[in-house]
This record gives C-alpha cells, structure tokens and sequence, in this order.
C-alpha cells in the first residue's frame, strides 16, 4: 500500500491529490469524448452536437488533465500553479457563457458536475495559493 502511496503528489494539503485525482477524471472523460459524441452532448440541452465537437471538446479536456497532473505535482512552482487555475477559469467561463450568454445548457443534471468542480476548484486554488506559493 504504501508504494502505491509513493506515486500519489507529496506536497502538503489535499489540492495536489484533487489536481491528481481531477486530471484522472478528465482523461477518462476525454476517452468517452472521443469514443461517443452523444455522451458530451448529454452536458448540452437544445442544442446540435457532432462528433468533430465532441472530438474537440476531448482535446480540450486532455490538455487540461495534462497541465493539473503537472500541476500536482509541481504545485510549488508559481507558473505550473497559475496554468492550472486557468484550466478551471477557462472551463468556469465556457460553461456559465453556455448557460448565460449562449442558451444551450441548462443548470441541471450532468451540467452542474463540471460547473461546480470549475468553480470550487477556482476558488479553492485563489484562496489557497499563499499556502502552496508561499
């Protein structure tokens, strides 16, 4: 157990292992992306998805899991820290412009899951980067 322990971030705090733990979620989710696009079309309502859309909505969430694995482990370092809140700054701003200014989602069901894990994450990194950035 405690070798499988020795892969998991050693920072301090539980961010590190939420970045991790975020960027396993993410890759997962980017093989359904790529794999079904009816299964990305499940985050929008009223609206025509394809699967050149939900190829690229997998693309944007693989690059995003990359950069918070990084990040994971790396928190200390400014640059890895501010690229992984821009990660759920970029994801918190396309879902509430989906919502608000575009009208194909909906604050319901599965849209709420990356809503509020953009949200939350965001926040908790703002509040948090004195700890980890010193």
């Amino acid at each position: 157990m405690s070798s499988l322990l020795s892969y998991l971030p050693q920072h301090e705090g539980f961010l590190p292992k939420w970045l991790l733990f975020l960027a396993v979620v993410s890759t997962l989710n980017t093989s359904r992306a790529l794999i079904s696009p009816t299964y990305t079309a499940l985050l929008y309502n009223n609206s025509p998805f394809n699967a050149l859309q939900s190829r690229t909505f997998g693309t944007w969430t693989f690059i995003s899991a990359v950069v918070r694995a990084y990040a994971a482990f790396h928190i200390n370092e400014p640059h890895m820290y501010d690229l992984a809140m821009w990660t759920f700054g970029t994801a918190f701003a396309h879902f509430v412009s989906e919502w608000l200014i575009f009208g194909s989602a909906k604050p319901k069901g599965r849209f709420l899951n990356p809503l509020c894990v953009a949200s939350g994450t965001l926040a908790w990194m703002a509040t948090q980067r004195g700890f980890y950035l010193g």
